[in-house]
């Protein structure tokens, strides 16, 4: 799929898969493996943005993905987030959508909101924000007419 495509019909919280169609070199070539990995990986979605002028300079949409956490004892100390222009060569699939009935945690409301948290239900999303300091935060229920749309239309998620 193109990044037009996810875009337009990954729901947010779906896990996303990016590659560039080169193949995995062997795990013995680190440094090939590395940078292979950069263009070749996958992550959560977490915001789409339209676009958007910011003085004379003029912004594509894009959205964007957490691949990863990196930290010790509980405490995050660097979250991995990229972000991909509508214009990217990259192919992406939706890896997996999020459950019906699951619930969205968002940073605040607004077009500028930011998924934190997918919470299997609105108990799990109240008591994980009661442990994070959220005090915008906004929650929204995954529906079936989102997810399931491709169902119906006879897509399949790749």
């Amino acid at each position: 799929m193109s990044a037009h495509t996810i875009f337009d019909n990954a729901p947010i919280g779906s896990l996303i898969a990016w590659s560039d169609g080169t193949p995995q070199p062997p795990a013995r070539f680190n440094k090939k493996l590395t940078a292979w990995r950069t263009s070749n990986s996958r992550g959560r979605l977490i915001r789409k943005q339209g676009a958007r002028g910011v003085g004379n300079l003029s912004l594509s949409a894009c959205f964007t993905l957490h691949e990863a956490d990196y930290g010790a004892g509980g405490v995050i100390a660097i979250r991995v987030h990229r972000t991909f222009s509508l214009g990217s060569r990259l192919r992406f699939s939706i890896a997996e959508r999020p459950a019906i009935g699951s619930v969205r945690v968002f940073d605040r409301a607004g077009d500028d909101a930011e998924l934190v948290y997918l919470a299997t239900n609105e108990a799990d999303a109240r008591e994980w924000l009661t442990r994070h300091g959220y005090p915008r935060a906004v929650l929204q229920d995954v529906t079936a007419d989102e997810v399931g749309a491709d169902i119906i239309e006879g897509r399949t998620a790749a």
